[in-house]
C-alpha cells in the first residue's frame, strides 16, 4: 500500500495558510483533476479523490486541529478511511467549484445534483470497406427514458440540496459529515404521481433507432462515444453516452496490419521467369500489377496509398503485393520431358544474391 501524501503537500500550502488560501488551493485542483474535464482518466480520479479527501479535512476547523496534532494517525480512527465514492467527493467538495462546473455535467453546486443516466454499451461489426471510407450505421437500442406525465417536487428529506448532514458525538466533540441523500440520490427532487410501468426513478426502457456515423479508419477493440445517446438522467438529468465498440469482419483476400493492407499473389513458373501482369482485389475493384522478367517468389509489390486512411491524420497506408512463385505439384509425361531437358540449364541454377533477403527484412526496407 502506498504511502499517503501530507494533506498540506497535496494542494502545496504551507501549515499556517489561511482558510482562503487553502480553499483556493483545492478550487484548483479539482478544476485540474474534475472527472468531465479527464473523462476515463483513472490516474486523474485518483487525484481527484486524494484532494477531496484532503480538503475535507482541512477545511473542518476540528478535524485539522486533530490531523495538525496527531497526523494520519489521530486517535478515534484515522482520516481518509471510509472509501469515499464519487457521490461523496462531490458533496465533500461542495462550492468549492463555484461557477466553474455550476451547470456542467449535471452538477448545480448545492441546490442539487443534476444525475447522469448510465451508459449503454454495444458492438458493432464493419467490413473492410466500410472501415476504408466510413460509413453510418442506424442501430436500435434499448433505453430508459423518463415517462411522460411525472411530476417532480423537493425531495422531503434533504430539503432540495441533495446532501444529508450528520452530527456524532466523539472525544474530541461534536463531527459533522456531509454525504449524498438516500433518499433522491443527489438530485434534491423526489417523484410523484409516478406511472405504475416505471421504475423507481419513473422511467421505463423503450426501443430507439441511433444513427452512428462511424469515420474512415477506425479498428477492431476501437471504443466510440456518441454523447447524450445513453440511458436518460433520472429526475430530468443528464443523458448518459452510447459506447460503440468496433469489430472488424474478416476480408476474404486482404489481411490488415494498421493502416497497410497485405495480399498474396501466386503466379506460375513461366510468369515468374517470363514476365506477365495480373489483377490484384483493392479494397473497391480491382487493380494491375506489372512482374518483371525473373520475378523471384517472396518479391514485393508497394501500392502507395491503397491501404487504409489513418483515423487520426489525413494520410494513408498501402498495398503490399507478396509474390509467390506456384511450383506444380502434378506434371504429366510432356511436361515432365520438358523440365527434364531444363534440368541442367545453367539459367535454371539458383543464384541468390545479397539482396535476396526473407520477406519481413523486405517489408522492413521498404519503410526505412
Amino acid at each position: 500500500m502506498s504511502k499517503k501524501r501530507d494533506y498540506y503537500d497535496v494542494p502545496g500550502v504551507q501549515r499556517n495558510a489561511s482558510e482562503a488560501e487553502i480553499k483556493k488551493a483545492y478550487r484548483k485542483l479539482a478544476i485540474k483533476y474534475h472527472p468531465d474535464k479527464n473523462p476515463g482518466n483513472a490516474a486523474a480520479e485518483e487525484s481527484f479523490k486524494e484532494a477531496s479527501e484532503a480538503y475535507e479535512v482541512l477545511s473542518d476547523p476540528q478535524k485539522k486541529a486533530r490531523y495538525d496534532q496527531f497526523g494520519h494517525n489521530a486517535p478515534g480512527g484515522g482520516f481518509g478511511e471510509g472509501g469515499m465514492n464519487m457521490d461523496d467527493i462531490f458533496s465533500q467538495f461542495g462550492d468549492i467549484f463555484g461557477s466553474a462546473f455550476g451547470g456542467q455535467r449535471g452538477y448545480s453546486g448545492s441546490s442539487g445534483r443534476r444525475v447522469k443516466g448510465s451508459n449503454l454499451r454495444i458492438k458493432v461489426k464493419l467490413t473492410l470497406e466500410e472501415i476504408a471510407y466510413g460509413t453510418s450505421k442506424k442501430i436500435k437500442v434499448f433505453k430508459l427514458v423518463n415517462a411522460e406525465g411525472i411530476h417532480h417536487e423537493t425531495c422531503p428529506t434533504c430539503k432540495g440540496s441533495g446532501q444529508v448532514r450528520r452530527v456524532t458525538n466523539t472525544i474530541l466533540g461534536q463531527m459533522q459529515t456531509t454525504a449524498t441523500c438516500p433518499t433522491c440520490h443527489g438530485a434534491g427532487k423526489s417523484i410523484r404521481n409516478k406511472p405504475k410501468d416505471t421504475d423507481e426513478h419513473g422511467q421505463r426502457r423503450q426501443e430507439e433507432v441511433v444513427e452512428i456515423n462511424i469515420p474512415a479508419g477506425v479498428g477492431e477493440g476501437m471504443t466510440l462515444n456518441v454523447a447524450g445517446k445513453g440511458n436518460a438522467g433520472p429526475y430530468g438529468g443528464i443523458p448518459g453516452d452510447l459506447l460503440v465498440q468496433i469489430e472488424e469482419e474478416e476480408h476474404p483476400l486482404l489481411k490488415r496490419d494498421g493502416i497497410n493492407l497485405y495480399f498474396d499473389l501466386y503466379v506460375n513458373f513461366a510468369d515468374a521467369a517470363l514476365g506477365t501482369t495480373a489483377e490484384i482485389p483493392i479494397v473497391r475493384g480491382r487493380a494491375q500489377v506489372k512482374l518483371e522478367p525473373g520475378t523471384q517468389s517472396g518479391k514485393i509489390l508497394r501500392l502507395k496509398g491503397k491501404g487504409l486512411p489513418d483515423v487520426n491524420s489525413h494520410g494513408h497506408g498501402d498495398l503490399l503485393v507478396n509474390i509467390n512463385v506456384w511450383t506444380p505439384q502434378k506434371l504429366n509425361d510432356e511436361e515432365k520431358k520438358l523440365l527434364e531437358k531444363l534440368r541442367t540449364s545453367p539459367h535454371f541454377a539458383p543464384h541468390p544474391t545479397g539482396r535476396d533477403k526473407g520477406f519481413f527484412h523486405r517489408v522492413k526496407e521498404m519503410f526505412q
